[in-house]
């Protein structure tokens, strides 16, 4: 398979370059229930790879989204110029340099539950440090994105030693498949969870399929200066439509990010969530020529486990949309520098008990309930939609902050801002001009008197949590609490989906 104008075959290229590329594998796999029957035969030719014994196809299934940093193809050889200058990727002579590198800048968890109407993922901070599974390329440990490049390494220096006449492309492509079981292995090792699939695109499968959707819609919380190192600037905030090499710079971006990469992968997320919404709702799932575009650029990019019946798992994907899909970030405990490498503390205890909890919630026992929606009888629905609700955790209880803000908002309040603030012993409602009902209604469900701030912008309601403060609405559990989800700190909270497109960074 040759790229249009190249002699270089590009089958197998898709699988070596991209920080976010797995959204774009993600986006055709998720969306491929909607393509009309008359070619939906040819997902079944989307590349596929032995890397790891795959699952079923259909009921509960984790999928495990991959994109990797290197610039050159499965063959070894570095991507033509064209394709490193439209991309902003770097030089020839960088990448001969060492720019790229095999490393998995991109990992995403999706857990699809039985019935495929739900599905919740977690995005993997590249920077986590971990025990891998076994020894790669002499390392036990390392960043997680290291897992592949060292096993790629490892296999290709193996193969070298044992069989000098091997050509280049036959070592690049058993070293990619060591990478790819690495890669799903120490994953696995981490989350506690086991693999069913996988999915893996590069830097110019993304640019093709972006170019096939006519750009993406995207919105910005803040205006963004030009970024040297991805290309990304935008010059307003809020809703916006980027062409095709806008979108690879906007989710490659981490230099100017507050929380760099953490950040990152919220943008990734949100292209992903936009993606899936412009597929559903820009009629593209029912234009004949776009779906065959679409399925061209899967068939030369999007690499599968070999055992991944698309058609099958599409059976049962007809109603996943982008408001189905929540993604969250692994959390992690702090920055360090191990082995002289700045690197993401975590825990590991924890968070194989948080995707256990988020991915197979046990059944709640007798007295447990789910937070109810709180009352505001006295506040008109208009005033409620109109009041932005801030949320500052004061209290010991990890993410409670994040709970109570999605209680006030079923109950059609504005989501705001959560965060932590000072401790407290009792909780504080604020309110800007224009606010003073919805304040006083939410300051009665915590038992305080609201109280007018200058501090607090207009149309807000700050809620300052107190040491005994719980959600409103709950009542209280027989069983033991389950891990909360985090909702503050470097990796945030979940990005949620306005109109099917999340606001980020």
């Amino acid at each position: 398979m040759v790229r249009p104008g190249s002699s270089a075959p590009l089958w197998g290229a898709a699988g070596k370059a991209g920080y976010a590329l797995s959204c774009v594998a993600a986006a055709m796999v998720l969306a491929v229930s909607g393509f009309s029957y008359f070619v939906v035969r040819d997902v079944s030719s989307i590349g596929g790879s032995h890397a790891i014994n795959s699952g079923p196809s259909i009921g509960a299934q984790n999928i495990l989204l991959m994109g990797l940093e290197s610039r050159t193809d499965w063959n070894g050889n570095i991507l033509p110029n064209d394709i490193l200058n439209a991309l902003h990727a770097g030089s020839r002579q960088g990448v001969e340099n060492g720019v790229g590198g095999n490393a998995t800048n991109t990992l995403i968890l999706i857990h699809i539950p039985a019935g495929g109407k739900k599905a919740v993922g977690f995005s993997i901070p590249r920077d986590d440090w971990v025990t891998f599974p076994e020894t790669y390329d002499g390392q036990t440990q390392g960043k997680i994105d290291q897992a592949y490049g060292d096993a790629l390494a490892a296999k290709e220096s193996q193969l070298n030693q044992q069989d000098p006449s091997l050509g280049q492309s036959q070592i690049a492509f058993q070293g990619n498949e060591a990478g790819r079981a690495a890669a799903v292995a120490t994953v696995e090792s981490l989350t506690g969870v086991h693999i069913d699939h996988f999915a893996e695109v590069n830097l110019d499968g993304f640019y093709e399929l972006a170019k096939v959707l006519g750009g993406v819609e995207v919105c910005l919380k803040n205006p963004v200066p030009l970024d040297s190192y991805s290309g990304f600037y935008a010059k307003k905030a809020g809703y916006q439509h980027l062409n095709a090499k806008m979108a690879l710079a906007f989710v490659r971006q981490r230099h100017g990010l507050l929380n760099g990469d953490l950040d990152r992968t919220h943008r990734q997320q949100a292209f992903l969530d936009s993606v899936m919404e412009q597929l559903r709702s820009e009629g593209v799932l029912s234009d004949l020529s776009k779906i065959n575009s679409l399925l061209s650029v899967a068939r030369q990019y999007v690499i599968t486990d070999s055992g991944w019946n698309l058609l099958d798992f599409a059976s049962q994907m007809r109603s996943l949309t982008s408001g189905n899909l929540t993604f969250r970030t692994l959390p992690i405990q702090g920055y360090e520098t191990i082995d002289g490498q700045d690197a993401n503390a975590v825990d590991p205890a924890y968070i194989k008990q948080l995707i256990q909890e988020t991915f197979y919630p046990a059944p709640r026992t007798p007295g447990s309930s789910t937070p109810r929606p709180v009352s505001t009888a006295s506040v008109s629905a208009a005033e409620a939609a109109s009041t932005t609700v801030d949320v500052y955790n004061g209290g010991s209880t990890p993410g409670l902050a994040g709970q109570v803000r999605a209680a006030l908002v079923k109950d059609g309040f504005e989501a705001g801002q959560i965060g932590n603030t000072s401790a407290l012993t009792t909780t504080q409602v604020l309110y800007g001009a224009g606010s003073a009902a919805s304040a006083g209604k939410i300051a009665s469900l915590f038992g305080v008197t609201a109280t007018a701030s200058s501090t607090v912008a207009a149309g807000h309601v700050q809620v300052n949590l107190g040491a005994n403060a719980t959600v409103p609405g709950a009542a209280p559990s027989a069983s033991n609490s389950a891990v909360p989800l985090p909702s503050t700190g470097a990796q945030g909270g979940a990005v949620t989906a306005k109109n099917g497109i999340p606001c980020v960074d």
